[in-house]
């Protein structure tokens, strides 16, 4: 489903740090992997990559078939709204729109019909256990209640990859295992995939592999 060749990154102007040299990996459609390292290694550079917000210097990111890094800004965008759900550790929730609102969003910027959106939208907050906060806004719920909108917008549109950054960096540990359990649940009923970005080994471990970002490569 999802190949990365021999990508290179790197940082800065006149004395250039790289991030990567050369790496590359494979996920198959059905697995949740869990990438983890220590901070500043560019755990979110690649995820970045990966999702097309940002290019390599070398190298190729190739999503069923179709080279991310072949394409222009705007068929970026259009892959990434179609394909790709990318849930942010910040949350990124429109303030002035509810909840359902907000998980609406996704399926507008796709074309999908009100009627449909609708139901969708329904079936998503009932499977993140929000359906009574649909008429909520963000500034009335709970960290881990922001996590699960964050989770349903980046889901509802059925995405073939699912890219998690530090989904649960913010949160205390019970509700950081409910999250992860439900990202792991929602990518495993949805027949897509999972890349979730960690620094923590207990979050690692509810992935299916766990692969290890190291100056010199992707290990795992």
């Amino acid at each position: 489903m999802l190949a990365v060749r021999n990508l290179t990154k790197s940082y800065g102007g006149n004395r250039p740090r790289r991030l990567f040299d050369n790496l590359s990996f494979e996920l198959a459609a059905g697995e949740y992997v869990a990438i983890v390292g220590e901070s500043g290694v560019g755990k979110s550079t690649l995820l970045n990559l990966i999702a097309g917000l940002d290019l390599p210097d070398r190298g190729s990111v190739t999503l069923a078939g179709c080279e991310m890094t072949a394409l222009d800004d705007a068929q970026r965008t259009l892959l990434r709204r179609n394909r790709i759900g990318f849930v942010f550790q910040a949350f990124h929730l429109l303030p002035h729109l509810t909840v359902a609102q907000n998980v609406t969003l996704q399926l507008s910027l796709i074309g999908v019909p009100p009627a449909g959106a609708a139901q969708r939208v329904g079936e998503m907050l009932e499977a993140v256990g929000l359906a009574a906060a649909h008429a909520s806004y963000p500034r009335e719920l709970a960290g881990g209640e922001l996590q699960r909108v964050a989770i349903a917008r980046a889901l509802v549109h059925r995405p073939m990859l699912m890219l998690a950054d530090e989904p649960t960096g913010n949160l205390d540990a019970e509700t950081g295992q409910q999250i992860l359990a439900l990202l792991r649940s929602e990518v495993k009923r949805s027949g897509g995939a999972g890349i979730l970005v960690t620094h923590s080994a207990a979050a690692a471990a509810s992935a299916d592999r766990i692969c290890t970002l190291t100056p010199t490569g992707l290990l795992g």
